[in-house]
């Protein structure tokens, strides 16, 4: 029995939440995910989890073999990650990942100038609207919208963006400026949804928190969409500063209520806290971390 394929097996299970989802996790057969389970139970002459309708417990040999299994995995994977160089010169795969009108807008220029600079250095770019656990996908480096919950990531930050309401000029003509956010329950909007970071119907007046919400028009499921329809006249957005930067200075659109509009969110990259960092993580970070504050100057 290959005792670290055992432990990587179990961890899997553990973490998917039962046997059938570490098998997609893995890639692997229930009937096999099921055999290297049993056969490392057998091996430690122990019980490690409890199978049940509602799902696997660990019992707690299985709670302590479990957290000894992820010390040694990490150990072994920054093991094999400075065997490979990743300390004494800056090479290798760097994974990171950011919401993808930011990272198509502002961190993918400044991460192929990266590219440009670091030969050895080869860049798995994902953007998803989505917030994406590091530890399971392996990500070095995240940017991340909004205040941080985790606190056993390290934190640097690049800048602010402003929550911002705008419509465009046709449509303001036809249906009026909304001069109070409780003007905006008169007004159509457009709503999209999915997102792990949204902006809210929020404002401040006195120091008061409250929202009003105009009638949803349209929902959909991207920004892009929703600003498109913005610029066709159809109603009432609120998108991140960034977002709709060049329409704001065009004039294609017109933000509102900006006396009421609520603190600026945070803008962080983010990475494991670990021991020692690779080089190519720090080389990363001394090159993004200036550009990216320098491009998000004026958008908090």
């Amino acid at each position: 029995m290959d005792r670290f394929e055992a432990m990587s097996v179990l961890m899997a299970v553990v973490e998917a939440g039962s046997l059938s989802a570490g098998a997609r996790r893995l890639n692997a057969s229930l009937a096999t995910i099921s055999r290297k389970v049993t056969e490392l139970e057998q091996h430690l002459g122990t019980r490690l989890l409890v199978r049940s309708s509602r799902g696997l417990t660990l019992t707690d040999a299985g709670r302590a073999f479990v957290a000894a299994s992820r010390r040694i995995l990490e150990d072994l994977e920054s093991a094999e990650r400075q065997a490979a160089g990743e300390y004494s010169a800056p090479r290798g795969w760097l994974q990171v990942t950011a919401p993808i009108s930011f990272g198509e807008r502002h961190l993918l220029p400044v991460a192929l100038e990266f590219l440009a600079e670091q030969p050895e250095i080869d860049l798995r770019l994902m953007l998803a609207d989505r917030q994406i656990n590091l530890a399971d996908e392996h990500v070095d480096v995240a940017l991340r919208i909004g205040h941080l919950e985790d606190s056993s990531l390290i934190a640097t930050r690049v800048g602010t963006v402003r929550r911002v309401i705008c419509a465009s000029p046709a449509y303001l003509a036809r249906r009026g400026v909304p001069h109070q956010p409780e003007d905006l329950a008169g007004h159509d909007g457009i709503s999209f949804q999915g997102f792990a970071i949204a902006p809210e119907w929020r404002y401040r007046q006195d120091s008061a928190a409250f929202a009003v919400e105009p009638r949803p028009r349209l929902a959909v499921n991207t920004t892009e969409a929703a600003i498109q329809a913005a610029l066709a006249g159809l109603g009432i957005i609120r998108v991140l500063s960034y977002q709709v930067a060049d329409e704001l200075r065009a004039g294609r659109l017109q933000e509102l209520l900006t006396a009421f509009a609520p603190e600026p969110l945070p803008v962080n990259l983010i990475y494991p806290e670990t021991g020692l960092m690779p080089l190519k993580v720090r080389c990363f970070m001394d090159w993004t971390v200036p550009r990216l504050r320098a491009r998000l100057a004026g958008l908090g």
